[in-house]
């Protein structure tokens, strides 16, 4: 849906000034202030955040509560849509009918005259390119902790994402209505688990039920937030019983500031007491540089401390101006410098941009960019650095979840989206041609998860491919192949709930219902041990005879060649005409694409043609093409052949105490321990394990390290399987051609 309006204004509900006298009652007014938005406020009113977090952490539910409180929308809903509406920024039918993000999604708000961008993420670690893409076009983050299950698995892989392209962040404790909820032992996690020198700003007053309001530290007020959805904000001083509490409290956060910043270190020798504005732009220094983390808290579910959030993300995360972004610049192949992009206001400076999320929509493809220097303005031509393909800008929206709202023009810090750009998730975009810049790309990690797909219903092939065409460039983490070898359409994903959710797309958006399950593995075969042939093809029945007569050997090749196959004449003389060699060669290629012994490939085998002997009339390229491929059966009969399996080099990274667990289960499945390395409390470990027994190892590994272990493997070789494995694999085959004894003689 496309809004289009004449006047450019956007309705807001005007901010609340919590600088106010306690024992005030504030009321948010009606949906009725209105605030020209269009108008492109100066570099410090703006702000780029994320919202990320553990699965179930409450991060969409907090940006439907800000949503509401800067006037964006006059409705909240829940996020699992049980009135049938759902979460604004779950605008996917399936998100809404799950209850999780499947994509992030963008929005642009207002808070106390600033303009915030906000990027909605997904927790679940399936989806952790959203997150990822979305990290590194952002300024600062929202860290959302569940105040019963503290740090978790996500947790600690988005942390380390924001530490990859140095995010700063604050982190709310969210759910203080829970059962359970003790956001103290979250913040020993955040120190222990993730290496953060974290604080409290805030105290709730009370737990579960007894949610009453919170503490400010800083401020030293209580704040109660009240009316039907927490719109009026209450200041009051801080109750009595509390009050030794919130003077210990603000000691130790004045201690973490003073341990990392300079000024406030000063001040705690010389036994000053620093005033609020002090220990404000001491929070504000360490939190841009990262070596502090404040710590907010409240329950957006039930409306308490959305506000003070909200604060804390102008008071003390960074504007674009603040952010220091790079390029790369070289004229010439392999020269390359780098240069800091300049994110002030104007159109002095030339347009850099970064597409960093595709998205095919009935319109067309829809290409998000970050704005890192310079101004773009409808109707102007950029380029893409990497293809030097030239686009003319049609059109120029803003995206408000799935909604579209045009504008005329986008500045340096801006997040904004453009129609019918044909091009690639981490491509730089310039409006001069000679510009030769790009911009450091997406970290994308590799698939883990892989399996065989096909639509149940032959009709559907056409809106499959479709269906395949647009996730695979939306989404670099899916992937999509064919196995020549098992003759099976494969796909890989990050989890066996990312290909889920894409099946249930495909039937949903595209009417394709498709299967999927476990891909077959390309095993081979091989010989053990060289063995001579001298196969005689005659044929001679009425008509042109076919006559042809093959001599050599076949033998194995070294193991680091086991998945070649190499043909070699050593013909002399005319026993054999040269014109008819490829024949001999093309029938030694064609039965090698299926084995006898279990229907697999053979490979790893030399093939030496030595001698033989044709007939002046009957001889042809097609009979010796027969006698090759007679040679490798009568060969299969009299030698010795074993079956191959491909072995992978796993990467398993863990914290230290699940280390032992793991390395018993690689044994389990058949690995072979090559190595161990820790750092910082993570221990990674590399083995070599048989691809047939990795599969479902990505739950395993999960539910055995709690969801906090991560893995990715790679081809490393083949090598011949376990008697047990080719036994299997022989009789299954057999079983399948017919071939068993009890099979021939019910035959019979």
């Amino acid at each position: 849906m496309i809004h289009k309006r004449s006047k450019r204004f956007y309705v807001i509900r005007r901010a609340i000034d919590l600088s106010t006298t306690p024992g005030k009652r504030i009321e948010l007014p009606k949906f009725s202030s209105y605030i020209k938005y269009a108008e492109h406020k100066e570099l410090e009113k703006i702000r780029n955040i994320g919202i990320s977090a553990h699965i179930d952490s409450g991060k969409t539910t907090l940006t439907e509560r800000i949503l509401f409180y800067t006037g964006r929308i006059d409705q909240m809903h829940e996020v699992r849509g049980k009135d049938n509406v759902g979460a604004v920024m779950d605008s996917m039918e399936l998100e809404r009918q799950r209850g999780i993000t499947i994509q992030s999604a963008a929005t642009y708000t207002i808070w106390k005259d600033h303009n915030i961008n906000i990027i909605d993420t997904p927790g679940h670690v399936d989806f952790t390119v959203e997150v990822e893409r979305a990290l590194r076009v952002l300024d600062g983050a929202i860290l959302v902790l569940c105040a019963v299950g503290g740090v978790q698995s996500q947790t600690l892989t988005v942390n380390r994402q924001m530490k990859r392209y140095n995010v700063p962040c604050v982190a709310f404790i969210n759910k203080l209505d829970r059962m359970g909820s003790n956001p103290d032992r979250v913040l020993k996690q955040m120190r222990s688990k993730m290496n953060h020198n974290a604080a409290f700003l805030h105290l709730p007053m009370g737990l579960e039920k007894e949610c009453k309001g919170i503490l400010d530290l800083v401020e030293e007020r209580a704040m109660y937030f009240e009316g039907d959805y927490g719109e009026i904000v209450r200041l009051d001083e801080v109750p009595q019983d509390r009050r030794a509490e919130v003077k210990e409290k603000r000691h130790e956060l004045v201690e973490h500031l003073s341990n990392v910043d300079e000024t406030l270190g000063e001040m705690f020798l010389e036994e000053k007491v620093p005033t609020n504005a002090d220990i404000k732009q001491a929070v504000r220094r360490t939190t841009l540089k990262r070596t502090f983390t404040p710590v907010l808290m409240g329950t957006a579910l039930k409306n308490k401390g959305v506000q003070p959030l909200l604060d804390a993300v102008l008071d003390y995360l960074p504007h674009p101006g603040e952010v220091e972004n790079t390029a790369l610049t070289g004229e010439k192949k392999g020269e390359a410098n780098t240069i800091v992009l300049d994110p002030t206001r104007s159109d002095a400076k030339p347009f850099v941009g970064l597409a960093f999320k595709l998205e095919v929509s009935k319109f067309g493809q829809l290409t998000y960019l970050r704005c890192y220097q310079g101004m773009l303005k409808r109707g102007e031509t950029i380029y893409n650095a990497r293809t030097g393909r030239k686009v003319k800008i049609s059109r120029l929206v803003r995206m408000h979840s799935n909604n579209m709202e045009e504008v005329n023009e986008v500045l340096s810090g801006d997040i904004f989206a453009l129609f019918g750009v044909d091009c690639a998730s981490g491509d730089t975009f310039v409006n001069d041609s000679k510009l030769q810049l790009s911009m450091e790309s997406i970290h994308v990690p590799d698939p883990v998860v892989s399996m065989s797909i096909k639509p149940k219903n032959n009709k559907d092939r056409d809106n499959f491919s479709k269906a395949v065409a647009r996730f695979t460039k939306e989404d670099p983490t899916f992937h999509f192949r064919y196995d020549s070898d098992n003759k099976e359409t494969v796909v890989s994903g990050m989890g066996e709930l990312h290909l889920e959710i894409y099946a249930q797309r495909m039937e949903r958006e595209y009417g394709c219902p498709v299967e999927l399950g476990k891909p077959k593995v390309a095993f081979r075969e091989t010989m053990m041990s060289p063995c001579e042939f001298d196969y005689l093809h005659k044929k001679q029945s009425g008509g042109a005879g076919q006559f042809a007569k093959v001599t050599g050997i076949m033998e194995p090749l070294p193991p680091h060649q086991n998945t070649l196959l190499e043909f070699v004449d050593e013909t002399i003389g005319t026993n054999v005409p040269k014109q008819f060699v490829p024949g001999v060669e093309r029938g030694f290629i064609d039965t090698c694409q299926k084995g006898y012994l279990s229907g697999h490939k053979i490979s790893g085998v030399k093939f030496r043609l030595q001698d033989g002997a044709h007939h002046i009339v009957d001889s042809s390229e097609l009979a010796f093409f027969l006698a090759a491929k007679g040679a490798v059966k009568e060969v299969f009969e009299d030698g010795a052949w074993q079956i191959l399996e491909p072995i992978m080099s796993v990467e398993a990274v863990m914290p230290d105490e699940f280390h032992g667990v793991v390395i018993g289960q690689l044994n389990k499945r058949g690995g072979i321990v090559t190595g161990t390395e820790g750092s910082e409390g993570w221990t990674t470990i590399y083995a070599e394990v048989p691809l047939n027994n990795m599969f479902g190892y990505a739950g395993e590994l999960r539910s055995m390290t709690q969801g906090k272990g991560e893995f990715s493997m790679e081809y490393s070789r083949y090598s011949p399987c376990l008697p047990d494995v080719q036994e299997q694999l022989i009789r299954k085959y057999q079983e399948e051609m017919g071939l068993l004894p009890d099979q021939k003689k019910k035959k019979n």
